[in-house]
C-alpha cells in the first residue's frame, strides 16, 4: 500500500466512509449550520428585514389585489404607471385590467425606464433578499436599469435561509446562467463615504408580498 493509500484509508477510517462512496456523499449536498433567525415566521422575518434594508413592502395581499397594491405605491412615490415588466408567464395571473391605467410592455428594460415589475423566484426570510434567476423571459436588465423596481414574490415561496434558497434552486431543474440575490435599493458610500442611492441599480424597491399560500416547509395548512 502507498502513503497516498495509507493516509486516505486513515480518513475514510476517521469519518466513517468507505472506498467508492464519493460520488454519494456530493451528492447528499451536507449543509452546514442555520442562523437561529432562519426558523423565524417566514412572512415577519422577511418583511423587517426588507424593510431594515431600506425596501418597501406591501401585503400580504391576495393575488386580485396585486394590481391595486402596485397602482397605490406608484401612486404615492409619483412614479409612471408605465411598466417594463417581464415576460415571464408567472405575472399572467393577475388581473391587470382591474386598472387599466396601468401600462405593462413585457419586454426588456431601457435605459429610459423609470419602472420594472419582476417575479420572484424566492424571498429569503433571513435578510429580506430577493432571488431572480435569470432567462430568456427574465431579463436581467429589468432588475438594475429602471429607477424603480417592484418585484412580487408570493408568501409559499419564502425560505428560511439561503441553504433553503441553494436547495430550491437544485430542484428546479435547469441551473441558470445567474441567479441576482437583491436586498434593498441600491445604494453605495464608496466616495467621500457619502451614502448615495441608486449607485449600481434602482434607487427604490418595493416589494409586493402575494398571499398565495403558507411558505414552502410551513407547518401550517
Amino acid at each position: 500500500m502507498s502513503g497516498r493509500d495509507t493516509i486516505l484509508a486513515r480518513i475514510r477510517a476517521a469519518t466513517g466512509g468507505a472506498e467508492g462512496d464519493a460520488p454519494d456523499r456530493l451528492a447528499a449536498r451536507p449543509r452546514g449550520p442555520r442562523p437561529a433567525r432562519a426558523d423565524d415566521d417566514p412572512v415577519a422575518r422577511f418583511m423587517a428585514e426588507a424593510h431594515a434594508a431600506g425596501g418597501t413592502v406591501s401585503g400580504p395581499v391576495p393575488p386580485e389585489d396585486v394590481p391595486a397594491a402596485i397602482a397605490e405605491w406608484l401612486a404615492a412615490e409619483n412614479l409612471p404607471a408605465r411598466l417594463a415588466a417581464s415576460p415571464d408567464p408567472a405575472l399572467d395571473r393577475y388581473p391587470w385590467s382591474s386598472r387599466p391605467l396601468l401600462t405593462l410592455e413585457r419586454r426588456r428594460a431601457d435605459p429610459g425606464d423609470r419602472v420594472s415589475l419582476t417575479p420572484c423566484f424566492a424571498g429569503v426570510a433571513e435578510t429580506g433578499t430577493l432571488a431572480m434567476l435569470s432567462g430568456s423571459e427574465r431579463p436581467v436588465t429589468l432588475n438594475f436599469l429602471p429607477e424603480a423596481h417592484v418585484a412580487l414574490v408570493g408568501t409559499r415561496d419564502l425560505v428560511g435561509a439561503y441553504e433553503d434558497l441553494w436547495a430550491r434552486v437544485r430542484e428546479a431543474g435547469d441551473t441558470p446562467r445567474t441567479v441576482n440575490l437583491i436586498t434593498g435599493p441600491s445604494r453605495s458610500a464608496d466616495i467621500g463615504q457619502e451614502l448615495r442611492m441608486g449607485a449600481h441599480g434602482p434607487r427604490r424597491l418595493h416589494i409586493v408580498l402575494v398571499d398565495d399560500g403558507p411558505p414552502e416547509g410551513s407547518d401550517e395548512t
